[in-house]
């Protein structure tokens, strides 16, 4: 990810958030491969396990989530651990990327630009969005027949679940609102099934790096100009982006970035 010092976001803090309020991320690795691509995209839901917020330890949390057997990932990463002589719960000798973004991005026209294009028209288009990428070393438990593939799965599916019920969908039980649904609900031979037909992913977070690009690079002038041009569109959208820009371009002005 190309890092620019008045884009980047250097609080691991901050990053964490981004990943546990946009916890669908894009899973990519290259591994070699006799049947499969080389390299590979998979959109996986994750578990973030804090372990650090010091960008100098070795390790600062671990992502958990699974994904079907059936994919060709699942098939590559097998493969991979079988031509290696490893087991089921052994890392891969390659590392691995995984990106989130925010659902908050949208596209910037020069329009918005109300101090530079009129003075000199010496503007162009641009997308603002904020992202986090991770890369670390994953683990894979794919043997459904070995007792920690299937404590492992059957935790990581109830803390997502439990996660997704009630930090997505808001079913907490207060207020008003309705309780989370509960894996325990389903069957336990159904869920044994289920289990089955997965593998899990843990990866341990080596580095971590990530941006909030909300026109930091503009003049305040311009920045206004955007906040306005985004508010103006009326739309939740907008409003959210108009935000974004406005806080972030506080932050600059603080000296914070």
């Amino acid at each position: 990810m190309y890092l620019r010092a008045i884009h980047a976001e250097t609080s691991i803090k901050a990053l964490f958030e981004l990943i546990q309020q946009n916890p669908l991320g894009v899973l990519t690795t290259a591994i070699p491969s006799t049947t499969q691509h080389f390299i590979q995209s998979s959109h996986i839901p994750w578990v973030l396990d804090i372990i650090s917020d010091d960008s100098d330890a070795p390790v600062k949390g671990r992502l958990r989530g699974h994904m079907a057997r059936q994919n060709p990932h699942s098939k590559t990463f097998i493969e991979a651990l079988n031509a290696a002589g490893l087991p089921s719960a052994s890392p891969l000798q390659q590392e691995v990327q995984v990106l989130f973004t925010t659902n908050t991005h949208h596209y910037v026209t020069p329009k918005f630009y109300t101090e530079t294009k009129p003075a000199t028209a010496k503007v162009v288009p641009t997308w603002n969005y904020a992202a986090v990428q991770v890369y670390g070393k994953a683990k894979i438990y794919h043997d459904s027949s070995a007792p920690e593939t299937s404590e492992y799965l059957q935790k990581q599916i109830q803390d997502l679940s439990e996660l997704s019920e009630t930090s997505i969908m808001g079913y907490t039980g207060e207020g008003g609102r309705p309780d989370s649904w509960k894996v325990a609900e389903a069957p336990e031979r159904y869920i044994d099934i289920m289990k089955k037909n997965i593998i899990g992913i843990e990866i341990t977070i080596e580095d971590i790096g990530g941006k909030f690009k909300m026109s930091q690079e503009s003049t305040k002038g311009d920045r206004d100009g955007v906040i306005q041009g985004f508010e103006n569109l009326g739309t939740e959208l907008g409003r959210d982006m108009a935000a974004l820009v406005r806080e972030r371009g506080e932050m600059k002005d603080a000296g914070k970035k």
